[in-house]
């Protein structure tokens, strides 16, 4: 249903958390004093299953946006980004889009207030929070304000990977390659892309056997041969099991195996347990034909090389990582290829 007022005021100071909104995105919202703290994967009630690392992955907001329906003329929203250690890259923005286009790119570092001036009407307002950066959040305050029924329920999409499904060098977190193709697929975006920390973990399995999912997809290849996770002998197993473990909540759901993207030197350099990138993706390639061959017949394979290729190395500003022009590229490539799995 659309056009519905659900409250009226002159003035209107929400909670992120307010039903009249909508958080999304995120698996907890930690509070720490007036401020709200979304992270990626339930780790106040499971630490223990959680590496330290992937935590302070997990809490940086990638893919978490709210999104509502309104005719306010501005809004106001307090908000504090604390950078990563170590971090070099400049602040990380919110996007804020009013009826799917991008309205403001808002850098910001330490504690601000995201001041936006809306168009007159009706539209819908969606606000990414940025891909990178631990985020705290502060009462939304909307001048003029109507909030309006939403839209209906959008197909749950959820995506895992590595810093290549993050991706923290995006132009800005609406133009992440997750980002660009929920938008297109219409689909209500869970991105558990951790930078550096793709490794099966049993965990991020359950948590995603747990998730509403209408499509899922795992990219899983660079990281684990970049830290030698796993040998020939463990590699196909462990993803098998993570596969059977998503299927325990997901018997049916389109699940999608992606190997990994061209790079520009790992594809025949053996780790430390002797795997190149190459015998990676011959070995997620296995998986999905034994599965599809026992009878999962849901199971879908995309070859990262269909996606960014050898000849495409320049878009890969540090011979890894895609430049945001290269997320874009993912993007339009991924689109129909995810979106073909969704449609069945």
């Amino acid at each position: 249903m659309t056009g519905m007022t659900t409250g009226t005021s002159d003035v209107l100071e929400l909670a992120p958390d307010d039903p009249r909104l909508s958080l999304r995105g995120q698996a907890e919202l930690l509070r720490e004093g007036e401020w709200l703290v979304p992270g990626r994967l339930p780790v106040a009630t499971q630490r223990w299953l959680i590496d330290p690392v992937l935590a302070e992955k997990a809490a940086m907001p990638a893919g978490v946006r709210l999104d509502f329906r309104t005719d306010a003329t501005a809004l106001h929203w307090p908000v504090e980004v604390r950078s990563p250690a170590g971090a070099s890259r400049a602040p990380a923005p919110f996007d804020v889009l009013v009826n799917g286009k991008l309205l403001a790119r808002l850098p910001v570092d330490g504690p601000a207030t995201l001041a936006v001036e809306l168009p007159a009407g009706p539209k819908s307002v969606r606000i990414w929070l940025p891909q990178f950066g631990s985020v705290r959040l502060g009462r939304v305050r909307l001048t003029g304000a109507n909030l309006l029924e939403p839209t209906d329920r959008e197909p749950n999409v959820v995506l895992y990977g590595s810093s290549i499904t993050q991706c923290t060098g995006a132009s800005g977190p609406s133009e992440t390659w997750p980002a660009l193709v929920a938008t297109a697929l219409g689909g209500d975006l869970r991105c558990l892309g951790f930078a550096g920390e793709c490794h099966l973990d049993p965990m991020i399995a359950r948590f995603i056997r747990d998730c509403p999912a209408d499509l899922i997809s795992l990219c899983v290849g660079v990281n684990i041969h970049g830290r030698s996770s796993y040998s020939r002998r463990t590699f196909a197993a462990a993803l098998t099991g993570f596969v059977a473990t998503i299927r325990d909540g997901h018997p049916d759901t389109p699940l999608v195996l992606m190997t990994p993207i061209a790079t520009a030197d790992r594809e025949h350099a053996s780790n430390d347990v002797g795997l190149s990138l190459a015998d990676l993706r011959a070995e997620v390639t296995a998986v999905r034909d034994f599965l599809y061959q026992r009878g999962d017949s849901a199971l879908r394979l995309v070859n990262g090389l269909d996606v960014l290729g050898p000849g495409e190395t320049g878009l890969l500003g540090d011979g890894l990582h895609p430049t945001p022009a290269g997320y874009r590229l993912m993007a339009e490539r991924l689109t129909p290829l995810l979106g073909g799995c969704l449609s069945g």
